[in-house]
C-alpha cells in the first residue's frame, strides 16, 4: 500500500510520518464525510460562500487520490442534503453549475484512477441537466472495480430508510408475507448503499459534533471523527489522522471489549474531536 505513494508523499515530510505509522491490516473499508466548513472558510477570506465551495473541490481531489491510493474500498461524500434547498437560491445554482464542471473535469482522472462513481439521494428531484451529468458519470465508470464514489445529492438519511421500508414493505406483500415478516435485512437491501460495506468510518469537518441527518441507518456502529479543520484545508495529512484515530478504536459493536468504562466515557471515546 505504501508504494502507492511514492510518486506524491515526500520522504521525511509529515505525510511521510504520518503514513508510515498506518497499519494497512486495519484500514477502514468504508470512509464517510460530511463536509463542513466550506462557507466560514471563505468568510475568513472575506470571499463570498461560493469561493469556500470552488477551495473544498480541491479537498475532494486529494480525497478521492488518498483513498484510492490506501485501497479503501468505499468513500461517501455528503455533498447537498435536503435541507440544503433552504439556502439562497444564487448559492444553491452555484452549487449545482460547479458540480456538473466538476464531473466534467475530473471525470477521466476518477476513470484512470479506477474509481466508480455513484450519485445518492433524491436524484429525480435534482436539474435535468445534473441528472445527466450524473448518468453519464456512472455510465462511464460502471466497470471500474477500485473504489466506488457515493456522492450523497438531495439526500435525506430520514427519507432514505422511509422510502427503503415502503420498498421492502411492498415487495413483502407482493410476495404474498406479512408486515410482521419485515426485517433489517429488508431495509438494508432497500437502501443506496446496498452494494457498499458497512460504514467503518465517519468524519466531520470544522468541529461540529452532529450527523446533519446523514446515513443514519449505516452509521449504527461507526467510528466518528470530528475535526476542526474546515474543509478546504482538509488534504492528505488530515485524511491519515483520521485513520491513525481510528486503528486506536476497540469496535466492540455491542460487546463486551477488554476494559469496563462508564457510559460517558464510552460516548467520549467514540466521538473524538482532534486536535
Amino acid at each position: 500500500m505504501r508504494e502507492n505513494f511514492a510518486e506524491v508523499v515526500k520522504p521525511s515530510s509529515k505525510e511521510a510520518e504520518l503514513l508510515a505509522a498506518i497499519d494497512e491490516s486495519r484500514l477502514p473499508q468504508h470512509v464517510a464525510i460530511i463536509m463542513d466548513g466550506n462557507g466560514r472558510w471563505a468568510k475568513q477570506r472575506g470571499k463570498p460562500r461560493i469561493f469556500g465551495h470552488r477551495a473544498g473541490a480541491e479537498s475532494v481531489r486529494a480525497i478521492l487520490d488518498t483513498c484510492a491510493r490506501l485501497e479503501i474500498k468505499a468513500v461517501t461524500l455528503y455533498a447537498f442534503s435536503t435541507e440544503n434547498w433552504k439556502r439562497p437560491v444564487a448559492e444553491v445554482s452555484g452549487l449545482m453549475q460547479m458540480l456538473k464542471r466538476y464531473l466534467k473535469s475530473e471525470l477521466k482522472s476518477v476513470h484512470g484512477n479506477n474509481i466508480k462513481f455513484q450519485a445518492i439521494g433524491n436524484i429525480n428531484g435534482l436539474d435535468e441537466s445534473v441528472q445527466r451529468e450524473l448518468s453519464a458519470a456512472m455510465e462511464f465508470t460502471k466497470e471500474n472495480t477500485g473504489t466506488v464514489l457515493s456522492v450523497a445529492l438531495n439526500y435525506g438519511g430520514r427519507a432514505e430508510i422511509v422510502e427503503a421500508a415502503k420498498k421492502s414493505a411492498k415487495s413483502l406483500l407482493q410476495n404474498g408475507k406479512s408486515l410482521d415478516d419485515l426485517s433489517e435485512s429488508d431495509i438494508e437491501a432497500n437502501l443506496y448503499t446496498n452494494n457498499l460495506p458497512e460504514v467503518d468510518l465517519l468524519i466531520r469537518t470544522s468541529g461540529e459534533f452532529r450527523i446533519s441527518n446523514f446515513l443514519l441507518w449505516q452509521l449504527a456502529y461507526s467510528e466518528i471523527y470530528v475535526t476542526p479543520t474546515l474543509f478546504p484545508d482538509f488534504r492528505r495529512a488530515e485524511i491519515f489522522k483520521a485513520i491513525l484515530d481510528f486503528q486506536k478504536r476497540e469496535r466492540r459493536f455491542g460487546g463486551i471489549g477488554g476494559a469496563v468504562v462508564s457510559s460517558r466515557l464510552s460516548v467520549k471515546a467514540q466521538i473524538c474531536f482532534a486536535n
